[in-house]
């Protein structure tokens, strides 16, 4: 950092332009990761740092903001974002409206945050109480002028997550359900804003919450499936196809099951083990063994190694056995009795697992999709 500074004496202007911005970030870290460092250097550094170069003076008010938040001194932070939200400086200020609606929507999320507040208080007092009917009045007072901020900037194309469910939650509050359900969908579907997969969890829970047609549910699901296949929400996903009476959904809700599986983070996840283990079962009783091939097809060359080698299988039996016998009954029916990853499992003494692995043993002699002498 002591090396850097020289770059203010540089003979070349834009490297002198960008220095502000680089020497703002630089030491904000040093001083925030610094041993002894404290809140009252860091205060020092971000306000001499807010007079150089005016066009970092809205983003260094709200780093500095959030600094401040990070230790608790929302009064501080709130004071920061209001001196921020009144910055103009001519003709710059229209370039840098997004900056400051940004800023506005901070200061409005500290004034929500309050809200949330009171609305805890207020679910522990009796209905009937008095002072419960005037909370809920300077409630509704409250929430009403900070929506209509945060309302403003969620028209804008963007990621607003914080602001999108916090905004959403005070109109529920009011009562308000097809406003919040106009956010929700707005946010979205809305062609100019981004690719966002929490934009459909949100409307999911709404929708979930308002008791929507299993549909409505599964058109939502649907696209979060293609966005995130392996979101913790497509167990729910599979478990609502499963109930339709659609063929097709009955199919894509074993190719949901696949998809999970095929992400790292998703190797040890033992419901999914356990619902694909069922599905199979099933949908091979029902005479549906061209999914299961279509699937397995594209997946044959690598899942093998990626899920039922031996290693794994000595894995999973010493971490967890309930999941070790899951995955061979998957291996069994996929790979046929000569995978080792389920004559391990077959071979273990286990008294509690007993029964089931002479189960297993049975079903993948019965249901196995590999043809005999494979």
């Amino acid at each position: 950092m002591h090396s850097y500074l020289q770059i203010l004496e540089d003979s070349d202007s834009s490297k002198k332009q960008a220095a502000p911005e680089i020497i703002w970030k630089l030491g904000s870290e040093i001083l925030f990761y610094h041993p002894k460092s404290n809140v009252e250097t860091f205060n020092t550094f971000a306000d001499r740092m807010k007079n150089i170069g005016v066009l970092n003076y809205l983003k260094i008010s709200l780093q500095h903001a959030l600094y401040l938040l990070h230790h608790g001194m929302l009064e501080d932070a709130n004071r920061n974002l209001s001196q921020a939200e009144t910055w103009r400086y001519g003709e710059k200020s229209s370039s840098q409206e997004i900056l400051i609606n940004l800023v506005q929507a901070y200061k409005e999320l500290l004034q929500y945050y309050t809200w949330s507040q009171k609305k805890m208080e207020l679910s522990m007092l009796d209905e009937d109480d008095y002072a419960y009917s005037t909370k809920t009045r300077n409630m509704l007072s409250h929430s009403w002028k900070t929506s209509v901020h945060i309302c403003a900037l969620v028209k804008i194309p963007g990621v607003w997550d914080p602001f999108v469910k916090s905004y959403v939650e005070m109109l529920e509050f009011h009562g308000d359900q097809d406003g919040a359900r106009k956010v929700l969908t707005n946010y979205a579907y809305d062609e100019k804003f981004p690719s966002n997969p929490n934009a459909h969890v949100y409307l999911y829970n709404f929708l979930k919450r308002e008791k929507a047609p299993r549909a409505k549910l599964l058109s939502v699901l649907k696209i979060l499936h293609e966005l995130v296949p392996s979101h913790k929400l497509m167990l729910e996903f599979h478990k609502l196809l499963r109930k339709s009476e659609k063929e097709e959904h009955h199919k894509l809700g074993l190719v949901v099951l696949f998809r999970i599986l095929d992400f790292a983070g998703c190797t040890k996840n033992i419901t999914a083990w356990k619902y694909l283990a069922k599905y199979l079962r099933q949908i091979l009783m029902e005479n549906h063994l061209a999914w299961v091939q279509e699937e397995w097809n594209s997946r044959k060359n690598w899942w093998p190694i990626f899920h039922f080698s031996y290693f794994w299988a000595k894995s999973d039996w010493k971490e967890d056995r309930e999941l070790a016998c899951e995955k061979a009954f998957v291996a069994g029916i996929l790979l046929g009795k000569g995978c080792r990853y389920f004559r391990y499992i077959l071979k273990q003494d286990d008294q509690v697992l007993r029964k089931k692995i002479k189960q297993i043993k049975k079903s993948v002699k019965k249901y196995s999709v590999v043809s005999p002498g494979v």
